[in-house]
């Protein structure tokens, strides 16, 4: 396993997933009867500071739709948690109009890069096109000058 798992963090990550679905109108539990739902919900809300409690919550209780999901989105978040700890791998996000992301992914697959790549090669040329025209500029000038002097 690449990333170390902290029982007691994930086990908040999955309170604060299953509470937002359920929030956002979903059944998050085994049961089909409203009145059993919502009894079993407010058990897992006055769990919210005992992992333990929510781990065996999530044993008895859990929806089987649920279950794959649950474990992706925790999976995902341990990723993020321990990529943001280092500068290196931390993700940054950027908003980009459709057809700009669109353009800049048909270049990417052309030149077989990620988009992160892409995007560093691209400014990495831009510098390097500014310092070469800066270069001439300088020589012109000087050529300019060794001219004026023939005279």
């Amino acid at each position: 396993m690449k990333y170390q798992k902290l029982d007691n963090q994930e086990a908040n990550w999955k309170w604060v997933y299953l509470i937002k679905k359920h929030r956002d109108g979903i059944n998050i539990t085994k049961y089909q009867e409203r009145s059993l739902q919502d009894n079993i919900v407010l058990q897992l809300l006055d769990y919210q500071n005992n992992p333990q409690h929510i781990e065996e919550w999530i044993q008895q209780h859990l929806s089987p739709d649920l279950v794959i999901k649950l474990d992706q989105a925790i999976r995902a978040r341990r990723k993020r948690f321990f990529n943001a700890e280092k500068k290196l791998t931390k993700k940054k996000s950027i908003d980009l109009e459709y057809s700009v992301w669109s353009r800049l992914s048909k270049y990417s697959k052309k030149m077989k890069m990620t988009l992160s790549e892409t995007i560093s090669y691209m400014i990495d040329e831009r510098e390097s096109k500014a310092l070469y025209e800066s270069q001439m500029t300088a020589m012109k000038a000087d050529i300019k000058d060794l001219l004026k002097l023939k005279d």
